[in-house]
């Protein structure tokens, strides 16, 4: 038993000092994918921003509105859309102007930059986007729900309010919590692949 016992505690001991070395060129076989997915996912964000904003003039352009507050409601929704998107797409940028093989360090820098900006979008910048969208939504409003009975006003204003609540709080959460960790275990990569380099060179 004494035996087992010095053998299981050798295994221990090994477990804790073998350290496994991957590869700078296998961490950034693993970083290639991880940023393409980050590339796609943000290319896929802005696709949908400026989807919603066709969609939205499309019905101000075929529908016709006598309201000068649904007018102003449906400009102030484009308008906050097209600036969220414009936000968006030049995050994208940051991470997709460079070729991250020719040079990982500086390529770190702008992944740290873009962890930045992804925070600042989703705290300060997503506020001034939720609370122009909610004004927009309310003015427009101001002449659609006229014509409907005050129990479908009721459950239309209601959704609403539920669906901005909801992506103001849960979802943005969530989104920002999977956002972070992605995009520090993708620093932490390169950190290792710069660290690599500098050791070989």
């Amino acid at each position: 038993m004494q035996e087992f016992d010095h053998i299981e505690a050798l295994w221990a001991k090994a477990k804790h000092t073998v350290d496994v070395k991957i590869s700078a060129d296998e961490m950034l076989r693993q970083a290639k994918k991880d940023v393409s997915a980050i590339r796609t996912k943000s290319l896929l964000n802005i696709l949908g921003m400026v989807s919603s904003i066709f969609a939205v003039a499309a019905v101000w352009i075929f529908l016709d509105f006598n309201s000068i507050f649904t007018h102003l409601g449906i400009s102030i929704i484009v308008l906050s859309i097209a600036v969220f998107t414009i936000i968006l797409y030049n995050n994208h940028r940051v991470i997709s102007r460079k070729d991250f093989t020719e040079n990982p360090h500086t390529f770190l820098l702008n992944l740290k930059l873009y962890q930045i900006q992804r925070h600042q979008l989703y705290n300060r910048l997503y506020w001034f986007y939720a609370v122009s969208l909610s004004m927009g939504m309310a003015l427009y409003f101001v002449e659609i729900l006229t014509n409907l009975t005050p129990w479908l006003q009721g459950l239309i204003l209601g959704l609403s309010f539920g669906w901005i609540v909801l992506c103001s709080t849960i979802i943005r959460k969530a989104v920002m919590k999977r956002d972070k960790e992605r995009i520090a275990l993708l620093i932490e990569k390169f950190e290792r692949v710069s660290k690599q380099f500098k050791d070989t060179e």
